[in-house]
C-alpha cells in the first residue's frame, strides 16, 4: 500500500509534517532518526506495527509502508496506517496538498 499526497512542494510538505510532530502539534505520529513515521496513540496500540517511509517527487509526497523486521503487516494495520496518515494530513496540513490517494494492496516500494 502507498499513500500519495499530491502537491507542488513535496519537500515543504514533508518538512512541515515533521516540524509539527516535533513541536507536539501532531501527537498521533512520531518520526524516527531515519525519517520514517509510525502511528502512536495514548495506549500504544499501533506504535511500531509498521512505518511509513516518505519519498519526495515533483508532484507528490509518496509514503510506502514498511513492515517490522522479521514481522508482517496485517490488513487492519495497513488500513489504520494509511487512513490515519491521510486523516492527519487533512487536519494539520490541508493547504499544502491538493489530493490524497491510498492503494488497497501492496505497491511498488512497499516492504511488506
Amino acid at each position: 500500500m502507498a499513500v500519495r499526497l499530491f502537491t507542488k512542494d513535496s519537500e515543504g510538505l514533508l518538512q512541515e509534517i515533521k516540524r509539527q510532530i516535533r513541536a507536539g502539534e501532531i501527537q498521533t505520529w512520531s518520526v524516527d532518526s531515519e525519517g520514517d513515521f509510525t502511528h502512536v496513540t495514548h495506549d500504544g496500540q499501533w506504535k511500531n506495527k509498521a512505518w511509513m517511509r516518505p519519498k519526495t517527487f515533483d508532484d507528490r509526497l509518496l509514503l510506502n509502508i514498511i513492515r517490522p523486521k522479521g514481522g508482517s503487516i496485517a490488513r487492519p494495520v495497513y488500513a489504520v496506517y494509511h487512513g490515519r496518515f491521510i486523516e492527519m494530513a487533512i487536519e494539520h496540513v490541508p493547504d499544502l496538498f491538493t489530493a490524497a490517494r491510498a492503494t488497497p494492496d501492496a505497491d511498488d516500494g512497499d516492504l511488506v
